[in-house]
């Protein structure tokens, strides 16, 4: 499918996912000089009251780290990053950060948990594009009413807040009535997984729960552990820790004293943004996964990983005679 300039020339088709905690400048920019998309969520930045806006510095380091890898590198850009807005209601932080993503001019805004138009003119007034993420074809379709360019579809398996419904499933519907960008979040892990994904009809591949095994990642070691050593079946799905359904680590889960085959449920009215994340401190130490990280063998540099990621996309492409 046709993309904007902005996501046409990256050096493989991925946007790595805004992870809560885990995704800070470090990651980010190891992901654009490496040739994908990287992404933060703007409420991972933070501060107590009466320092200096973290959101600002985050972007003002990000934007010179940049540069100076351009200047260095005419003939290896980097990509370009995104920024995640949460725009559920309880996001009392939302305007704020609008506000300082259009003063330094954001390139992609991926949004969440609601569309909502004048965020989207907010990105549009300074050439930003914006990808919404949706878990089936019903809320696709109100994201792109509302004005949003793209869409992240996020299918069964994803890590964090996943819909239930297969990526085939999901894709196909969408595409009967939008040609526009598309990513597809769910399970991915590899290159090969990466052309699978625009086999189906996505333009790009989505991908977050390895990342959170690099050293870049602002995970603590064992969580980064957990990821190398777990599996598919190390997964569960569940509503409890944050009120909406999600992808966790099951050895985390026990490591809190439940039983990850007997949780109970919660309501998504328990959703609260206010202090930066949903998740009750008593739940800290539950940490989200996706279906895809037992192709995840090793913590390393995230530009190691990404060269392996086109290392297998480009040899996927060959063995298809691409």
């Amino acid at each position: 499918m046709s993309l904007p300039p902005i996501l046409s020339h990256l050096r493989i088709p991925v946007i790595a996912s805004p992870m809560f905690i885990v995704s800070g400048p470090e990651l980010v920019i190891a992901q654009c000089k490496a040739g994908i998309v990287g992404s933060f969520p703007a409420l991972n930045a933070r501060e107590k009251e009466g320092e200096p806006i973290q959101l600002d510095a985050w972007l003002t380091r990000i934007g010179e780290e940049l540069d100076r890898h351009n200047q260095a590198n005419p003939d290896r850009p980097a990509a370009p990053f995104a920024v995640n807005q949460i725009v559920h209601r309880s996001n009392a932080r939302l305007e704020r950060d609008i506000e300082i993503c259009v003063r330094h001019k954001v390139p992609l805004w991926i949004t969440s948990l609601g569309a909502r138009p004048e965020v989207n003119e907010a990105a549009h007034s300074v050439g930003g594009v914006v990808l919404h993420d949706i878990i089936n074809n019903t809320f696709a379709r109100k994201a792109i009413e509302k004005g949003a360019d793209g869409l992240i579809a996020v299918a069964a398996g994803a890590g964090g807040h996943a819909g239930m419904q297969s990526p085939f499933a999901l894709i196909q519907e969408i595409r009967q009535w939008f040609d526009g960008p598309l990513a597809l979040s769910g399970a991915i892990a590899t290159g090969r997984a990466v052309l699978a994904a625009q086999a189906m009809g996505a333009d790009l591949g989505y991908i977050g729960s390895p990342f959170i095994a690099t050293e870049e990642a602002n995970a603590v070691p064992d969580y980064k552990r957990m990821i190398v050593e777990s599996g598919a079946e190390d997964i569960v799905y569940s509503s409890l820790f944050t009120g909406v359904h999600g992808n966790y680590l099951k050895p985390s889960i026990r490591a809190a004293g439940l039983d990850p085959d007997d949780l109970e449920h919660a309501d998504p009215s328990s959703m609260n943004f206010g202090q930066g994340s949903s998740k009750p401190k008593a739940w800290s130490a539950i940490w989200g996964a996706g279906q895809g990280i037992g192709a995840i063998g090793e913590v390393q540099p995230a530009g190691a990983y990404i060269d392996r990621l086109a290392r297998e996309y480009a040899e996927a492409r060959a063995a298809l005679a691409l």
